[in-house]
């Protein structure tokens, strides 16, 4: 299995407008382009009704700068006014009809980025996932992509209209007076270099909101997952200040960013209202001096300020392009990350595994913590049918064995083999069909209980379902429900008893017809009666098929064809329920004597 290959969110580099950021970022443009036929008469449309603003300065400034009579004066306003109407007229609908066109094509790539981030990030391995918070991850989803859209659909336009009015503007006023424009842009620089040095702060400050806002969205997360364990604490007022805490350590960036931006918004209006006023004062001297004409001057005064406008929108639009741009480049991170890697070399078998399972001088340790051996030299063979328990202290390495098996995560060394065949060489969606797991903590999705048993198998029949059910001594209870198997089920199941959750993942097994059943301490935490039926469904489902069952109730595995006795990742034992008894030194029978104690 490939490792995850970037860094931590936490550790991310900050996102830098550099041509090499920028060109990690543009595959965003790569969707849109699959909706050209409506991106790119939006951006043209944004282009002409640019152009078409420049009308107004240009024509009120004729109109005020002429020298004519009141009769001429009322009859050229109203040229103007109807010539105006008719370009706001156009212009409205061409924005109509753009902002249509990109809000479309916009929300349909967006929508495709969201199943394609969805689809990658489902398909990562365990070790990314146990090491992030899902809070985390599922905001990047949420958040980032929904900043992403806005700066699509609203932002990008808007950036390129203020270039179009900065540049369309520029070369007017050159055209107007050379002279003139040159003292315009004389003043530019120093607000240029003001904005490059601010920008880059902002930048930081803003990443840095955003990672602790996503911080806060996990305390929620993990919260509201967790809600019975806080009630059972009276934890509200510990989680409520955690919460409080986190959002205030977000408004203290937050207002730093507010604080910053301000600061750039003042000096902006401060140094183009001066730069304006000193083009003002400079264009006097020019007018008297002749070499300029009243209806150019006062034409020049009114497109420097639209140019002055445009320039000062500019800031604040890059800014939300730079935290977009931040916003991408975490998805990036997650796209990035190498997914599981189906490195098989052989076909799929034909048919279903026989369910022969051998460990091979395996040696395990979690990538997080690569010096501690979960498991060390672990050999072991299990027959097609055979029930086979894995005993031991917790930590002794009995649920990595099945997290292997599974290939969440691969050996360090040695090889695990299913049917004599190597698991990383056979197809890995091949391989985790010939299983299935029944897990201490079943985790059920928020839908029907019908959904969740067809999750073993989505493509069974309405018959397939009721007799795995009925094989689970899940029936009745479904049944009794008003809706039967429509009913939902709740977050995470919980409008299910722990019994009845566990025999509704029993029938999804059942349904699955796995050749390898694996069993985690499926029913530690039940009721006598509740154990009862677990158990009882379990046998069936156990008969004929080779099963893997963890345990740390030992009378639960008396009846099992070979005990594995697991302690710090080794296997100290091994044998038959009555032979490790007898075993008077042995970690089987101190367990055993421990329970009956």
């Amino acid at each position: 299995m490939a490792r995850s290959s970037s860094a931590n969110f936490d550790n991310a580099p900050k996102a830098k407008l550099s041509k090499e950021l920028l060109q990690r970022n543009l595959w965003i443009f790569g969707y849109l382009s699959r909706y050209k036929i409506m991106f790119v008469p939006a951006m043209i449309a944004v282009l002409a009704t640019s152009a078409m603003s420049m009308a107004f300065p240009v024509l009120m400034g004729q109109l005020i700068g002429e020298s004519m009579s009141d009769d001429a004066v009322l009859e050229r306003a109203n040229q103007i006014a109807m010539t105006l109407l008719g370009i706001l007229s156009v212009q409205s609908c061409i924005t109509f009809v753009r902002m249509q066109l990109l809000g479309r094509a916009g929300d349909r790539a967006v929508a495709e980025i969201r199943r394609d981030a969805y689809d990658h990030l489902i398909r990562l391995p365990m070790n990314f996932f146990s090491e992030r918070r899902v809070g985390e991850v599922s905001s990047r989803l949420a958040s980032d992509l929904s900043m992403i859209r806005d700066t699509l659909c609203s932002t990008t336009p808007q950036f390129l209209r203020q270039c179009v009015l900065l540049t369309v503007g520029l070369v007017y006023l050159f055209i107007l007076s050379a002279k003139l424009a040159l003292v315009l842009l004389a003043c530019l620089p120093a607000v240029l270099l003001f904005i490059a040095a601010f920008g880059f702060r902002i930048r930081g400050t803003s990443r840095e909101a955003q990672d602790l806002l996503a911080a806060s969205n996990v305390i929620v997360d993990e919260t509201l997952h967790g809600i019975a364990g806080v009630k059972a604490f009276s934890n509200e007022t510990y989680e409520t200040e955690r919460y409080r805490s986190a959002i205030q350590r977000y408004l203290d960036v937050a207002f730093k960013l507010v604080n910053g931006r301000a600061v750039l918004v003042a000096f902006i209006i401060f140094a183009l209202m001066g730069a304006i006023t000193l083009v003002v004062w400079f264009g006097a001297r020019l007018l008297v001096s002749g070499e300029i004409s009243r209806p150019d001057f006062t034409q020049f005064a009114f497109v420097s300020a639209f140019v002055a406008g445009a320039f000062g929108a500019l800031p604040e639009l890059v800014t939300e392009i730079q935290k977009a741009v931040g916003a991408t480049d975490r998805l990036r991170e997650i796209l990035d990350e190498v997914p599981e890697g189906d490195d098989s070399t052989e076909a799929a078998p034909s048919a279903p595994a026989a369910g022969n399972v051998e460990f091979q001088d395996v040696l395990f340790a979690y990538p997080s913590r690569p010096d501690v051996r979960v498991l060390d030299g672990v050999n072991f063979q299990i027959a097609s049918g055979q029930r086979v328990a894995l005993v031991g202290p917790s930590g002794a390495g009995k649920s990595t064995v099945i997290s292997l098996l599974l290939r969440f995560f691969d050996p360090v060394s040695g090889e695990i083999r299913i049917d004599g065949k190597d698991t990383r060489k056979v197809p890995l969606s091949w391989l985790r069909r010939q299983m299935a797991l029944v897990p201490q903590e079943v985790l059920l999705f928020g839908g029907t209980i019908r959904e969740n048993i067809l999750y073993g198998r989505p493509d069974a029949t309405d018959q397939e379902v009721r007799d795995a059910a009925r094989r689970a001594n899940a029936a009745q209870f479904i049944e009794g429900f008003p809706e039967a198997y429509e009913t939902v089920v709740g977050e995470r199941g919980i409008k299910l008893s722990g019994g009845q959750r566990q025999r509704i993942a029993i029938a999804r097994a059942i349904l699955a017809n796995p050749a390898v059943l694996l069993l985690d301490e499926a029913t530690s935490s039940l009721d006598s009666e509740s154990e009862r039926l677990v158990q009882e469904a379990l046998d069936d489902l156990m008969r004929d098929r080779t099963s893997l069952i963890i345990a740390h109730r030992l009378s639960t595995v008396r009846d099992a064809d070979l005990i594995l006795v697991l302690n710090e990742g080794r296997i100290v034992q091994m044998g038959k329920h009555e032979a490790l008894i007898e075993e008077k030194d042995g970690l089987y029978r101190m367990l055993a004597q421990l329970q009956l104690t």
